[in-house]
């Protein structure tokens, strides 16, 4: 397993054949070396709703057939978009062809402001237990 960082929210990690990107917000942010078009996931886990996290998740799913994984008011509201997902609630856990993928507790809050004003709630915040290959990483981001 082969953990990167790259800027502010922004993980990649490789494992089993398969790219996982945690949090991609690319665009727009001024410390990733990352190019938003270039970028190749099959799966993107997502620890809550802010746009600099989600970032551009729905154009990198869209172009890879990439699996998003977030909670599940999150995964649902992505979803509408086009995005295949997978939801799940805090203390789940769940095995993928990838490795094993936990939410747990955080303490932040979870929305996106629209254009217009007005706020969508996207469910708790997370930080993300990942394990594969016989290794377990925590990512917290914003806990």
């Amino acid at each position: 397993m082969k953990i990167s960082y790259h800027g502010h929210s922004v993980v990649r990690i490789e494992t089993n054949g398969k790219t996982i990107l945690i949090d991609p917000f690319i665009t727009g942010n001024t410390t990733t070396d990352l190019n938003a078009a270039d970028v190749k996931a099959d799966v993107i886990l997502l620890t809550h709703g802010h746009g600099d996290h989600v970032g551009d998740t729905v154009e990198i799913a869209k172009r890879n057939n990439a699996l998003v994984v977030a909670t599940f008011e999150l995964a649902t509201y992505l979803s509408w978009q086009g995005v295949e997902t997978f939801g799940m609630n805090i203390g789940g856990a769940r095995e993928f062809d990838f490795g094993t993928v936990k939410f747990t507790q955080a303490f932040h809050s979870s929305g996106f402001v629209t254009d217009d004003k007005q706020i969508i709630y996207l469910g708790m915040p997370t930080g993300i237990l990942f394990t594969s290959e016989g290794f377990s990483a925590a990512f917290s981001h914003q806990t």
